[in-house]
């Protein structure tokens, strides 16, 4: 049997290879959008994708399973469980199969057992791996979605915080309990192969640890250790991160299918007058991708800047709408990966690229970052803005900080004195440098940033912090 465990850091999401070395034939389970980079693993190793599968409807990132459904032609294997509100709806004219609580299907001679595990979501189901052309009769492992993490479980809520669809998260819970409960009697030597690490929202504490095991589980994890229901209900509910605004978004497409990606990319921008020109129009924004020390020195009116790197998809699901068109402000060897990036997450409407020497004669615009002694001097006459997570905040913050959470600050920050000069921070001063880019973008005319953040102050101003 073949094994790959492939990661991506950009959605804390892993994706699984697993083939058949008698037939040839692969599956993927959880595929991410774009999956050429497995199709050439597989190909390396002699392997033909003939499957996929999927634990449930993703929220956090866009499904590659219609891509390889479409341009590769391998069967799907998705589930049929939930009522019909978590039913797919693209599965007419390709080649799927719809999979219910204890039915089987083989790639080659591996086996696949669909086990019913909901909670986070209605429809998620977990495959059990028993490799029976390696000549096992008991199963290797459990493939377990969003149901199982290393050291926590999902969250139950998000249907509720991010769909919108009320009253879900109590119900969720209890479902989970019951299938936490299942879990437990599964044998102890079995490998849990979870679809996420640390750094994704789907849980509240995922551990960095790629696998498990279920006895592992059973001893450490902490929704293993709560026996009452209510108690666990409780415990699972209580101080689960923000819910990113671009889930809701992620669930109605995976669900009805989302849009095959062609090859190619957009045009480069000969000019900055047109880009400056294009910006002009609503509903256009630009990304720009540099780092924000080269950002602020100089950048273009408007442009909101998400640096180039491993939190440029989840930072663009929260600050760009799906309504809007996008020229990205990127080099040019950076410009493949960050169209993935945004097309993982369906900001598909790219029109242009440019790159940053084009944009050098327009990017007159500056903010100023500030150590901790000037921060201080310049506070009593600003608006002191704290963009951290709730959390954060809620743990420890400035005395006179006002709370903006940045994945939300294109909205709130208009609440805000556009008259009044800004000081922006966060806990190490990246996300603020983030934050800093969209007040500009706001049209705040004097915004500050400190460097290293409530970390660096916080261990200069004791008698200033406020404790929730």
């Amino acid at each position: 049997m073949l094994f790959r465990s492939i990661f991506d850091e950009k959605l804390a999401q892993y994706t699984y290879l697993i083939g058949c070395q008698r037939t040839g034939e692969a599956i993927i389970i959880d595929p991410p959008r774009h999956v050429d980079h497995i199709i050439k693993e597989a190909k390396k190793e002699g392997m033909t994708i003939t499957a996929a599968a999927e634990t449930h409807i993703h929220a956090d990132f866009v499904s590659g399973a219609r891509q390889l459904a479409v341009k590769h032609g391998a069967k799907l294997y998705l589930s049929d469980e939930g009522d019909e509100n978590w039913k797919y709806q693209y599965i007419d004219g390709i080649n799927a199969e719809l999979v219910k609580d204890g039915m089987k299907f083989k790639i080659g001679n591996i086996e696949f057992k669909v086990m019913h595990t909901p909670g986070h979501t209605p429809e998620s189901v977990s495959f059990v791996l028993t490799d029976i052309g390696g000549g096992a009769s008991k199963p290797m492992g459990i493939f377990t979605g969003d149901f199982v993490f290393v050291g926590d479980i999902g969250r139950p809520d998000l249907l509720e915080k991010a769909a919108g669809i009320q009253g879900t998260a109590d119900g969720g819970a209890k479902q989970m309990f019951q299938s936490v409960q299942r879990f437990k009697q599964l044998p102890d030597y079995m490998m849990v192969w979870p679809a996420h690490g640390a750094g994704s929202a789907c849980g509240k504490s995922l551990g960095a640890v790629p696998t498990s095991t279920v006895g592992y589980e059973k001893q450490f994890n902490w929704a293993m250790e709560i026996n009452n229901e209510e108690e666990f209900v409780t415990e699972l509910l209580k101080d689960q991160p923000e819910a990113p605004v671009y889930f809701e978004e992620m669930k109605r497409v995976n669900k009805a299918g989302p849009a095959i990606v062609e090859a190619g990319e957009p045009a480069w921008a000969g000019s900055a007058d047109e880009v400056i020109e294009w910006a002009k129009e609503n509903k256009h924004v630009l990304l720009d991708t540099r780092p924000a020390e080269e950002f602020e020195k100089g950048f273009v009116k408007g442009a909101i800047n998400i640096p180039f790197g491993k939190m440029l998809a989840n930072w663009a699901g929260w600050l760009i709408g799906y309504d809007e068109k996008i020229v990205i402000i990127v080099e040019k060897a950076d410009a493949e990966e960050a169209l993935i990036a945004l097309r993982s997450i369906h900001l598909d409407d790219v029109v242009k690229l440019a790159a940053p020497h084009t944009m050098a004669s327009a990017a007159t615009e500056t903010y100023e970052t500030v150590k901790v002694a000037q921060f201080e001097q310049l506070k009593e006459s600003t608006q002191v803005i704290d963009v951290r997570n709730d959390s954060e905040w809620k743990q420890s913050h400035m005395k006179g900080a006002e709370h903006k959470m940045l994945g939300l600050l294109r909205k709130t920050g208009e609440e805000l004195d556009k008259t009044k000069p800004v000081l922006i921070h966060c806990q190490s001063g990246v996300r603020s440098a983030i934050a800093a880019s969209v007040m500009k973008h706001l049209g705040f005319e004097d915004v500050t940033h400190l460097k290293g953040g409530f970390s660096a102050w916080s261990r200069e101003n004791e008698s200033e912090i406020i404790y929730s």
